[in-house]
């Protein structure tokens, strides 16, 4: 009997045979016409846009959906990067590069399959980066401010996060459940909210050292509850986490040491160095402050890696030290080299964490910059991994209330005034926020939260808004910072079952999507899903069926000579 490997290989053999014979009689007649139309068209003319959108339709008739196991996954999460942040950031990347920008592309926007997931948390409708990440790590929606617990549980409710039906388990559960290795990137403290969607169980997100924890004694019974730093440490999954890279030294370190850290209890790095001594000898971790450190770990002899870059959270690209603090790339890059040794694959979280901080301040230049950092950061994803094995997902937690508006001319600076006028004769910017912090670009009333005492527009032809940390304008004056936006944030795929991430849903779905194309998770059984083809013996790069193989493969020749004709 011929097995079903030998009988999926003969039957893409002759689909491969059969499609050369059809395209080759039909060679001529496409290649006639790319002579009848070799002239170079620009934006100006109307075929320009034609061939254009006949190139892309091409490109999507050719892409065959991946229906084999992901060994591996990668998700990227941009922390607030709303639509209109992709929009502008494409336009500032492009200008970086001496280019209009508009028709620029992220690298995760060139990905095959896009959708939009609805980001509320239980309890409120406009979301933060907790519930969220309890939501696109767990796969259960939660309460605003709590991480890894249902909705059971509400804010501060120390005794009712501990209860084990109240908990959660993550991805990253899963993922070692199923023999993964399991590893957490950031520019934000490791600690923070987002990364700690997949490991911490906690009622509020700011308990993320001991002695936060003990601010909030008058609220619960704190002596039941553990701070999410140690958790990390010692915990599981956190403690069997391999890789470890961002900020937060001041979480895990004694405040009587010279690391200046905040804790009462313990050297929560100490703890780290010696268990991983003591189970896997002296000479498979490293720990680790700056670049030059990281650059240097031998990912061949490194098997847990944890790197605390800055006190709190790192620094944003466009005012870091270069040759101290390692790029979001540089830390995805190292972490993978380490992470792909693992003989049954791995999961890997990676938060560009410093989108979300710069728009809740308005400066705008340094939310775009950062996420053009982001996706330097899944594009070395890209180049070191297979779409066959390796499924990426890239997505946010929440919005951000920055807003694209007016009628600049095209390749207009992104970052500066509209062209166009108010009703007052004063110029405005191309980007603005709905609402934002008490700060005024005016240095001669830096302690003056409203510089213009009948609140009076600011006259932004006359400031330099090409200032590194220039605020761009707000409708509504907050006390603290600027608020999250409730709009759908995008989701890009690419890999096995990248499919599956198209259209609109709960952002709940994430997860268990994740887990359902790697078969691990409560989704992993799910009929005619990743693990059925494991079964049936075919490997992660397993496509569909062989009759849908030359199904497609006639379809797809028979729509090019439609569009080549």
């Amino acid at each position: 009997m011929m097995v079903t490997g030998s009988l999926g290989a003969t039957w893409i053999s002759f689909a491969c045979c059969l499609c050369f014979v059809i395209t080759y009689s039909s060679r001529n007649v496409c290649c006639s016409l790319a002579a009848n139309t070799g002239k170079e068209y620009t934006e100006q003319d109307r075929q320009y846009w034609i061939e254009n959108a006949k190139a892309k339709v091409t490109e999507k008739v050719k892409y065959v959906n991946k229906r084999g196991v992901a060994k591996n996954i990668i998700m990227f999460l941009g922390d607030g990067m709303s639509l209109t942040t992709l929009t502008a950031s494409r336009i500032y990347k492009g200008q970086m590069e001496k280019r209009s920008g508009e028709n620029e592309y992220l690298s995760f926007e060139k990905f095959p399959f896009v959708g939009m997931s609805k980001t509320y948390c239980v309890d409120k409708q406009v979301a933060d980066s907790a519930c969220t990440a309890t939501a696109y790590l767990t796969g259960v929606k939660a309460n605003y401010e709590t991480i890894g617990v249902s909705a059971s549980v509400k804010l501060n409710d120390c005794p009712g996060s501990v209860a084990p039906g109240n908990r959660t388990q993550s991805i990253a559960d899963w993922s070692m459940a199923a023999g993964k290795a399991v590893g957490l990137v950031t520019t934000t403290r490791v600690t923070h909210a987002s990364p700690a969607g997949a490991y911490a169980h906690t009622a509020h997100r700011n308990w993320e050292s001991d002695a936060d924890l003990a601010k909030a004694a008058n609220l619960t019974d704190v002596t039941q509850c553990e701070d999410i730093a140690k958790q990390l440490i010692t915990r599981s999954p956190g403690i069997d986490i391999k890789v470890i890279l961002g900020g937060g030294r001041h979480k895990f370190f004694l405040n009587d040491t010279d690391k200046k850290g905040s804790r009462r209890d313990m050297d929560l790095v100490e703890f780290w160095k010696k268990d991983k001594a003591e189970r896997f000898g002296n000479d498979k971790s490293a720990y680790v402050e700056n670049r030059e450190q990281l650059l240097n770990v031998d990912p061949s002899k490194t098997d847990y890696l944890l790197g605390l870059f800055e006190s709190k959270h790192m620094k944003y690209h466009l005012k870091a030290n270069a040759t101290i603090q390692p790029t979001l790339a540089e830390m995805t890059r190292k972490a993978i080299e380490i992470l792909k040794k693992e003989e049954n694959g791995f999961f890997l979280f990676v938060e560009g964490g410093l989108i979300d901080s710069a728009h809740h301040e308005t400066v705008a230049r340094l939310a775009l910059d950062e996420t053009v950092e982001f996706s330097k950061a899944v594009q070395q994803a890209v180049d070191m991994t297979s779409e066959d094995d390796t499924l990426i997902v890239v997505t946010s937690d929440h919005s951000h209330t920055m807003t694209m508006a007016g009628y600049p001319v095209r390749g207009n600076d992104i970052l500066s005034l509209s062209g166009s006028r108010g009703i007052d004769e004063l110029p405005y910017t191309t980007l603005s926020y709905a609402n934002g912090p008490a700060k005024t670009n005016d240095p001669a009333n830096t302690n003056d939260p409203q510089p213009n005492v009948n609140c009076a527009r600011q006259d932004l032809s006359k400031v330099d808004t090409s200032q590194l940390s220039f605020a761009y304008p707000h409708m509504v004056t907050m006390k603290d910072y600027e608020t999250h936006g409730g709009d759908d944030v995008m989701v890009f795929a690419r890999g096995p079952w990248a499919h599956l991430f198209s259209g609109n849903y709960e952002q709940n779905l994430i997860p268990l999507t994740m887990g359902f194309a790697a078969g691990i998770g409560p989704a992993a059984r799910v009929v005619g899903g990743s693990a059925a083809f494991t079964s049936a013996g075919l490997g992660t790069a397993a496509v569909s069926s062989p009759l849908a193989v030359l199904t497609g493969a006639l379809l797809t020749t028979l729509v090019v000579r439609c569009v080549c004709s």
